[in-house]
């Protein structure tokens, strides 16, 4: 078998078999087929796509290109009043901006009794990362160990750690090819990239939130939906609980963008108030995951006891374990002054009498990456510190001279085209748009 014969096979538009797919797996992980050649079969698979079952076949091999965990022998919590055990779950996000959902949700089902092994990934171009947010809580150590990141989770029921050697080290030398080489947004391989990871944790069911609009990676609703239906399927192919919410990125989630600012806004959340869309799609996150891991019998009754772990305040304690546990600095849970803060602000206020009806997401994702909040390049460093606040969301009224945002910045060299970029992505019209719906479609209930 050569690799050359399978670039041309798929170029030509032919499906390879299990076995083939297999071998080139196989030999770009350990370098026997080299770098160009396995560039060359992703452009391949970008211009013709995959069949499902060569999806399969993929995902399954970069799974299994490294080590799939096992907690089974972790002694699982009794969730009242369900007799069953509860099983693992995980929930993945598309990514976007604001997007902070994971350091609310994790604590929630965790608090209720599931157990959330969540291996998590960092910021790129506009969108955030939930391993730089945790990063900003002094302390937190998010390079965990697989026998640290087991203790963890069997102390807390949750654990939130980056993806390390061991685990689907495939998809780590595949997703560095794709990213030089203009081959990232086939839906096959995001698909495979992301399932391949999430199953190495070793759980039962995932809940896929899958963003669509300006400050999604799928700006069309119909790509996002396909997306979403290769990856249910893909990993009920593999015998998981799998469901997709299709959910709304047509404007920043929540009202604070960036790391320690987003950090704040959970516990905000986690205290019985923040911002309601981030609230409500958290609840609604954590309802599914109760429902695919069998701590209740339907979602309404999983919004109800996330709401009920909220008011009790089981889900914030138990987020301050998960920081006690990775290292982290649990002041901040009460008091989070204490998290990086800016030096300066910033309002940009708005020129023009009206309402809301258009913010440029992405731009303002953008905006946020300039201060230093998020990376151009995958080695840039992060200020865990600067940010921006909304003041002001689709269908406000505003006047001119309100102030629309602050920005949080430590850093002038780039504050004017910060400032530029903020001011040109506000759009004010004269009525009010149709409000959006934040949970479009379900995928696969």
């Amino acid at each position: 078998m050569r690799a050359v014969d399978l670039i041309r096979k798929k170029r030509d538009g032919e499906a390879l078999t299990a076995e083939e797919i297999e071998f080139l797996i196989k030999g770009a992980t350990h370098g026997s087929i080299p770098d160009y050649q396995m560039a060359a079969w992703l452009m391949a698979v970008v211009l013709k796509g995959m069949t499902r079952a060569e999806l399969a076949t993929l995902t399954e091999q970069m799974l299994y290109s490294g080590r799939v965990l096992d907690f089974t022998d972790l002694p699982r919590k009794r969730s009242d009043p369900l007799e069953a055990i509860p099983g693992f779950v995980d929930k993945h996000s598309t990514g976007g901006v604001g997007d902070k959902t994971s350091l609310v949700i994790a604590p929630i089902v965790a608090a209720g009794g599931l157990m959330v092994p969540m291996i998590s990934g960092r910021g790129l171009g506009h969108t955030g990362g939930t391993l730089d947010k945790l990063e900003s809580i002094p302390g937190f150590n998010v390079n965990l160990s697989l026998e640290e990141f087991r203790l963890v989770l069997s102390e807390c029921g949750c654990s939130l750690i980056g993806q390390t050697a061991e685990i689907a080290p495939a998809d780590k030398k595949l997703y560095a090819l794709r990213d030089v080489t203009a081959t990232v947004e086939s839906p096959y391989l995001i698909c495979a990239s992301i399932m391949s990871k999430k199953l190495a944790e070793g759980i039962d069911a995932l809940v896929l939130d899958v963003k669509t609009g300006d400050g999604a990676f799928m700006k069309q609703e119909k790509d996002a939906v396909y997306l979403a239906e290769l990856m249910v399927e893909t990993g009920k192919r593999m015998g998981k609980r799998v469901v997709a919410l299709i959910t709304d990125m047509s404007q920043p989630l929540g009202r604070k963008i960036e790391n320690s600012l987003e950090v704040e806004e959970c516990i905000e959340i986690l205290n019985g108030g923040g911002p309601e869309d981030c609230r409500e799609l958290c609840l609604e996150l954590s309802a599914w995951m109760f429902q695919l891991g069998s701590r209740t019998s339907s979602v309404g009754e999983g919004k109800r006891l996330a709401e009920e772990l909220i008011t009790s305040g089981r889900a914030r304690d138990t987020f301050r374990e998960i920081v006690r546990l990775q290292g982290g600095d649990v002041a901040v849970i009460d008091d989070p002054s204490r998290l990086p803060h800016a030096k300066h602000t910033l309002d940009i206020v708005n020129s023009r009498a009206g309402f809301i009806s258009k913010i440029r997401c992405e731009q303002v994702g953008v905006a946020s990456m300039l201060l230093g909040g998020g990376r151009e390049k995958k080695e840039d460093s992060i200020d865990p510190a600067v940010g921006i606040v909304l003041h002001r969301k689709v269908g406000d009224a505003v006047e001119i001279g309100t102030p629309l945002c602050t920005v949080h910045y430590n850093a002038h060299h780039r504050l004017e085209e910060v400032t530029e970029l903020l001011e040109e992505s506000f759009m004010v019209g004269p009525k009010a748009p149709a409000p959006s719906v934040l949970v479009r479609q379900v995928i696969g209930a």
